[in-house]
């Protein structure tokens, strides 16, 4: 029996090539500084828009993931525990070119590590806080095994947002996610953030269009805000390459609405969502608007 044909991707999710004179600076920023975006290594749909406009999510502590998810590009291997000493002063150097307000710092997964990276994690916020003081940092971690010392280490840094990715409903967790990951893990490292630190912004995301129940995603935010979570997205899951999980249904705009009031009415503080919504797309306007929100005024 032949495999089932993909199905077509609707009008809603076409995007336009990476081009003009924004994305080439933010290209040749990164290319002269040695730094990695997970716009470039997730094959993001929008990378063309946000680096048009300079901004890039921070891909740290290399290109090689100790896991091996099944909706993700990123190549997968053993790092050998190394490190870049000198990652975080260029990380730093390139927000200060770009001229950022806010910037996003997401990893590969590093269990060679001892701690899994929180201490690199720690040293690029601390860097950039440092040099940059009114610059907003958003780190978006690995699990960590929930392990609390790594947790409170990059919490002590002092991010303005913590967030982790539930990625998938929990029936998914083990077709989708590596065996080490779990969905238990993921709301236990979000819990303790939030319990380690109350005032900080917790956040997390979820991939839609694997198959999975509008049951299963209710289930799913309701345990995120038990966790504390109080920022989500939600996007369209779309298969980077052919060896990924293939693509099941594409909710329309519409629906990815629905879940946006649906969410709302639970207690989220703030959700962004619709197809090309990504956990970090365009965060720092997501995150500014939510803060105005917060305190009565009008974004404008």
């Amino acid at each position: 029996m032949s495999a089932p044909k993909p199905l077509r991707k609707p009008p809603w999710l076409k995007v336009r090539p990476p081009g003009g004179s924004g994305y080439g600076r933010v290209k040749g920023s990164l290319r002269g500084l040695g730094l990695h975006t997970v716009c470039e290594e997730a094959r993001c749909p929008n990378l063309a828009e946000c680096w048009a406009c300079g901004t890039a999510t921070f891909l740290i502590m290399g290109e090689i993931c100790t896991r091996s998810c099944r909706f993700c590009a990123v190549a997968s291997g053993d790092p050998g525990g190394q490190l870049d000493a000198g990652e975080p002063s260029r990380v730093v150097q390139a927000a200060a070119d770009w001229g950022l307000r806010y910037a996003v710092l997401t990893s590969v997964d590093r269990d060679d590590l001892a701690d899994g990276g929180a201490a690199h994690f720690a040293a690029c916020v601390g860097a950039l806080e440092a040099r940059l003081p009114d610059l907003l940092v958003e780190v978006l971690v690995p699990d960590f095994g929930a392990h609390e010392a790594s947790i409170r280490t990059v919490l002590q840094a002092g991010p303005e947002v913590f967030a982790h990715n539930l990625e998938v409903v929990e029936r998914l967790q083990r077709s989708a996610r590596d065996r080490r990951a779990s969905y238990a893990i993921s709301l236990d490292t979000l819990r303790q953030a939030k319990a380690l630190a109350p005032g900080i912004l917790t956040k997390s995301s979820l991939m839609l269009g694997l198959g999975e129940s509008a049951d299963e995603v209710r289930a799913c935010l309701r345990h995120l805000r038990s966790a504390g979570v109080d920022a989500l997205t939600l996007g369209q899951y779309l298969a980077p390459n052919r060896r990924c999980l293939p693509v099941l249904a594409y909710p329309t705009p519409e629906r990815f609405e629905q879940w946006k009031l649906e969410a709302e009415s639970m207690g989220f503080l703030y959700v962004a969502s619709g197809p090309l919504v990504r956990s970090s797309y365009r965060a720092g306007e997501h995150y500014l608007r939510a803060l105005l929100d917060a305190r009565g005024a009008s974004p404008g």
